[in-house]
């Protein structure tokens, strides 16, 4: 990841005086740090601002603006709703988001886990999406959407595995990594939300409602969104999900790899500093090993 940005409430603010007069005079509230990818703030009660802190995420404002609003009246769960890009500005480099603010708290384990209402919603949320018949995509589009493959994260993955040490039992995350690096290779590429974990799905009044964060929304392989099934469910819960969503035993072998090496990734680049990280990777890891 490239070097992180500081951004503070005054640009912020000139940002947004400057670009969308029509919300100069509404409030601006930082929100608390819940990722590195960017800093949020609240705009008003019903506003959101995004700014990326780093290189990595300078497309997402503008592929959020273009095809969240295309999905949202599809979904069965609620998602971010763009309603303006900002440009560079004021020693600013990159173009940021302003969206509508959706309410909610992050869905836990705790709460969430053992829940088979929210796996049978989760499942149909991602059926919904990679069914998704978006007609023909826009040249300047198309190079946006496309998704690594399992096998180009081998050598970090093998490195990764490497260098835990004793908290986790190498050899079986090794036997886990190389049963998804042979397994069957997917179908035509699907719908993807790319990053469908415990962090990006809010809750409000004990049920799962909203989907956030689509910056690596792609047309891919839909095992990379089982990762959902080892960050956030039991697995009680993860086979009721597994009945639901449709997809094949080749699929899931994929999936499992593709949560270990999303979790080992996460894992080696920050939990010695974010213990909140190092216990859901933690669990995200141990997780794969269960099936």
């Amino acid at each position: 990841m490239s070097e992180l940005l500081e951004i503070d409430d005054d640009l912020a603010r000139r940002l947004v005086d400057d670009q969308f007069p029509q919300w100069s005079g509404l409030p601006l509230r930082r929100q608390p740090q819940a990722g590195s990818d960017h800093v949020i703030f609240r705009l008003g009660d019903d506003l959101a601002v995004r700014l990326p802190r780093h290189g990595g995420s300078i497309t997402q404002a503008g592929k959020e603006a273009y095809w969240l609003p295309r999905l949202a009246p599809i979904l069965p769960l609620q998602i971010p709703v763009p309603v303006g890009v900002g440009e560079p500005a004021f020693g600013y480099p990159w173009p940021w988001a302003v969206a509508r603010w959706l309410d909610g708290s992050v869905a836990t384990v705790a709460e969430f886990g053992d829940s088979a209402e929210t796996a049978a919603d989760l499942a149909a949320f991602l059926i919904t999406l990679r069914g998704f018949e978006a007609g023909e995509i826009p040249t300047e589009r198309r190079a946006e959407l496309g998704q690594e493959r399992l096998v180009d994260r081998d050598s970090a993955t093998r490195r990764a595995i490497a260098t835990v040490g004793d908290t986790f039992d190498r050899a079986a995350l090794t036997r886990v990594w190389e049963a998804a690096l042979t397994a069957p290779e997917p179908g035509p590429p699907r719908w993807v939300h790319g990053d469908f974990h415990t962090g990006n799905l809010l809750a409000r009044d004990g049920r799962v409602t909203t989907v956030i964060d689509f910056g690596g929304l792609c047309l891919g392989d839909p095992a990379f969104d089982l990762m959902i099934a080892y960050t956030l469910l039991s697995p009680r819960c993860r086979m009721i999900f597994r009945d639901a969503v449709g997809l094949d035993d080749a699929s899931w072998v994929r999936g499992r790899g593709w949560a270990l090496c999303t979790g080992l990734n996460a894992y080696t680049a920050y939990a010695a500093t974010r213990p909140d990280v190092a216990e859901n990777t933690t669990r995200q890891i141990t997780q794969t090993l269960l099936d």
